[in-house]
């Protein structure tokens, strides 16, 4: 088994920061790639960022320059500080792992719970 628990969402005025949390448990033996991802009302899940084992990162447009996504590979753990928000940022945010479960084995993906920000004034 495998758990993705996500914590740090919740209500935050326009201009504020919050930093969500991830920690990956259960039977892994390597984490490839972990992400961000978001989905707001009404509207289609979209990445928001992601990070490989080697710390390289990539950001959808919208956030770069405001949101940084880091890992601690020895806790399993990734972190998205997100900077400068924006009502627009409001949605169910989502932790997403690409890892596998033992050394020759097929990589596998894994979902969090979502936790909410909700960007308001």
């Amino acid at each position: 088994q495998v758990q993705l628990v996500e914590s740090g969402g919740g209500l935050v005025q326009p201009g504020g920061s919050l930093t969500l949390s991830c920690a990956a448990s259960g039977s892994i033996f390597s984490i490839l790639l972990m992400g961000w991802y978001r989905q707001a009302p009404g509207k289609q899940r979209e990445l928001v960022a992601v990070i490989t084992s080697g710390a390289s990162t990539s950001y959808t447009d919208s956030v770069k320059g405001r949101f940084t996504i880091s890992r601690d590979n020895a806790k399993n753990t990734v972190y998205l500080q997100m900077n400068s928000l924006k009502p627009e940022d409001t949605a169910v945010y989502y932790c997403n792992a690409n890892l596998l479960r033992a050394a020759i084995s097929i990589p596998g993906t894994y979902w969090g719970q979502g936790t909410q920000v909700t960007v308001s004034s």
